[in-house]
């Protein structure tokens, strides 16, 4: 017998309210009023499989409104997610669950991506939908021709990234994305009208979107509008207009059933409003058979896959890539690359540096994807016969994202999640801060994503204290999971880059000077001493009297100290650090060895102090900023605030 669409919706409705019930926390209005859609989309619409949850080429679906995160657990539970079962759904938002009050990344097979910042979810889904169109121009239709959908909602639509990812998308004409617009006109604070008027079918219209509206409850007519947006030559907006907290008899429609549970008396009325006579948690078995029978729809789609990518010649690289595993022969280049840098000892930015790296690594690697927020010379992430990503040509390896740093970060943890890329791309370190939720997420993910933020310091110059980090590599260090590198040099620069891209499983930032410095690394030696976050650069003559602990551009006036202490009979040694994180990894007995035991400990490096005193101590003494840059050539900007090896040297000798 046929199950009537209308119950296996309420199955989700059921689940909801009673799973935030037994919490007496979370968001069930979403769920309930967006269940007719989300039952259209993966019964008769979507392309995956329960039983491969992995699988390369299903679709892809973002709850960008993560909030109503019941929604997605009791889609995975009723589909047949085998680890997503019913003790699960009844220990929503508990310690060690699965259910977490957001949908988390790694936490339940099915769940793509972690979401609930609103926006992100939307802004990510760019890059999901970008790298199944680049991947797909790299392997062709019969290993990638898959779609991503977004269900999001007015809160997603009104966060400033939205901006930034519907432009984005309209622009590369993504047409395998499309967003399924939770048209309900509630926020938290109560009615839309209290904070927005906006035209969102007008506003994704005038950025190139193809635009519907439908009754978000009438099932078929939901089901044409998806199947008319795949065949577009645009990314499609469908609003679905939609009731929020649908069947709750005294709630529905208002901000009360946004963020609370119900109440026992709600839900004893819901369940009869709905017609569902069921007790909390019980799902009949033709309704639970029904929701099985679709989640098997794509068995046989999966199979004729997998039977393609077996008699396909690229099998191993599509694999390879896929897995997330580096090519053979990547540490034979950069180590060469390393050798020809000792033999030439070039005097450059770090930007170049990166650049030169770059070179190297985007020949070894395919899948590397490059890109600027609108700063492609001046972070110098775009290397030779890269071929542009643009309107009307969906392949190659550099995107120019606009002048969209947080818009340009989400899409990058999509190409990450996506599976099959490491993307990269620049902006100025000061405008990490624009970026910074999405670094966040990424970390929170665990995606391997590098930020390439250049003009790392007041050594940037006239642009001035707007343009001058003084506060963000502390703030970016402070931020688990992630990898904050400041090389001081064309080696250390070659070697961050190595442990950004074997860091597998946590984003990188790389943080690059703008003004030349000089071969600090003058012997080869094929160990990445980058790798162990910090290293002794310079040994002192004798028993050290002072370590001197400096990054970056700062390396070199910890070098041009040392001279002069050593020049007066006190010995001295360097240590760089060009990754805290990664140091404080190492073993207990290196850091020790690594820190040393002289009575005189200095750091210096032109940025806030915070986070210095694990390798200075409380008594030790730093050398760099205490407040905001100023506008002024290089020269002048660094003996104005004090940065000099004169200064590191009159610091460390107050300490002995």
């Amino acid at each position: 017998m046929t199950v009537p669409h209308k119950d296996m919706a309420n199955a989700i409705r059921a689940l909801a309210m009673d799973a935030v019930q037994r919490a007496n926390s979370g968001h069930p209005g979403m769920p309930m009023g967006f269940a007719d859609v989300a039952t259209v989309l993966f019964t008769r619409i979507m392309k995956f499989d329960p039983s491969e949850p992995d699988w390369a080429d299903r679709d892809r679906f973002i709850l960008s409104a993560g909030h109503g995160s019941m929604l997605m657990y009791s889609l995975l539970h009723l589909l047949g997610y085998e680890d997503m079962t019913m003790q699960e759904i009844k220990d929503f938002r508990q310690l060690g669950s699965a259910t977490a009050g957001h949908p988390e990344y790694g936490f339940a097979k099915g769940v793509e991506m972690t979401t609930g910042p609103l926006g992100q979810g939307l802004a990510t889904s760019v890059g999901f939908a970008l790298g199944e169109r680049l991947l797909n121009a790299d392997f062709g239709d019969e290993l990638v021709d898959h779609f991503t959908y977004v269900a999001a909602g007015d809160g997603c639509l009104m966060e400033g990234v939205s901006h930034e990812a519907i432009a984005l998308a309209g622009h590369l004409q993504l047409s395998k994305l499309i967003v399924l617009f939770d048209d309900n006109d509630i926020t938290i604070d109560g009615p839309l009208s209290l904070s927005d008027s906006t035209d969102q079918i007008c506003r994704f219209k005038a950025s190139g979107w193809d635009v519907a509206s439908v009754d978000g409850h009438d099932p078929d007519a939901v089901e044409a509008a998806i199947l008319a947006a795949q065949k577009t030559d645009k990314p499609s907006l469908i609003a679905c207009k939609t009731t929020i907290g649908f069947g709750s008899p005294n709630k529905q429609g208002t901000s009360a059933t946004h963020g609370a549970a119900l109440g026992a008396d709600e839900v004893a009325a819901t369940r009869k409003a709905l017609g569902w006579s069921h007790e909390a948690f019980d799902i009949p078995q033709d309704i639970l058979g029904a929701w099985r029978g679709a989640g098997k729809r794509s068995e046989g789609a999966r199979t004729e896959w997998e039977a393609r990518l077996d008699a396909s010649d690229a099998k191993a690289e599509f694999t390879r890539r896929q897995q997330g595993q580096l090519p053979q022969g990547l540490d034979a280049a950069i180590d060469a690359y390393k050798k020809q840098l000792v033999a030439d000892q070039p005097k450059t930015a770090t930007r170049s540096s990166s650049e030169m790296a770059l070179e190297v690594i985007n020949a070894a690697l395919t899948e590397t994807i490059g890109g600027s927020a609108d700063l492609t010379g001046s972070n110098n992430t775009k290397t030779k016969n890269l071929e542009v990503v643009g309107r009307g040509n969906l392949k190659g390896r550099y995107i120019y994202y606009g002048i969209r740093e947080f818009g340009m970060a989400a899409a990058m943890n999509g190409l990450a999640l996506h599976g099959g890329f490491i993307p990269y791309s620049g902006t100025f370190l000061v405008f990490s801060d624009y970026a910074r939720g999405a670094i966040r997420l990424g970390a929170l993910m665990h995606q391997r994503v590098i930020h390439v933020m250049t003009h790392d310091s007041i050594g940037l110059g006239e642009d001035g204290p707007t343009h001058q980090p003084v506060e963000h590599l502390a703030s970016l260090r402070a931020m688990p999971g992630l990898l904050v590198f400041r090389p001081a040099d064309a080696v250390e620069t070659a070697e961050c880059w190595q442990a950004a891209l074997e860091s597998e499983h946590r984003p990188s930032v790389m943080a690059l000077t703008r003004q030349g410095l000089p071969t600090v690394r003058t012997e080869h030696t094929s160990e990445n001493l980058s790798a162990h976050g910090a290293y002794e650069l310079k040994a002192a003559s004798g028993e050290a009297k002072v370590t001197l602990f400096a990054t970056g551009s700062e390396v070199e006036i910890a070098l041009a100290a040392r001279e002069i202490l050593e020049g007066e009979g006190t010995p001295a040694r360097v240590v760089s650090v060009p990754s805290f994180e990664l140091f404080f990894e190492q073993e207990e007995e290196y850091q020790r060895e690594v820190i040393g035991n002289a009575p005189a400990r200095v750091a210096v490096e032109a940025a806030v102090s915070l986070g210095w005193t694990s390798f200075i101590g409380e008594s030790g003494r730093f050398v760099g900023m205490t407040g905001f840059g100023a506008s002024a050539p290089i020269k002048d900007l660094y003996a104005h605030f004090g940065i000099t090896a004169e200064a590191v040297v009159a610091a460390a000798k107050s300490q002995l």
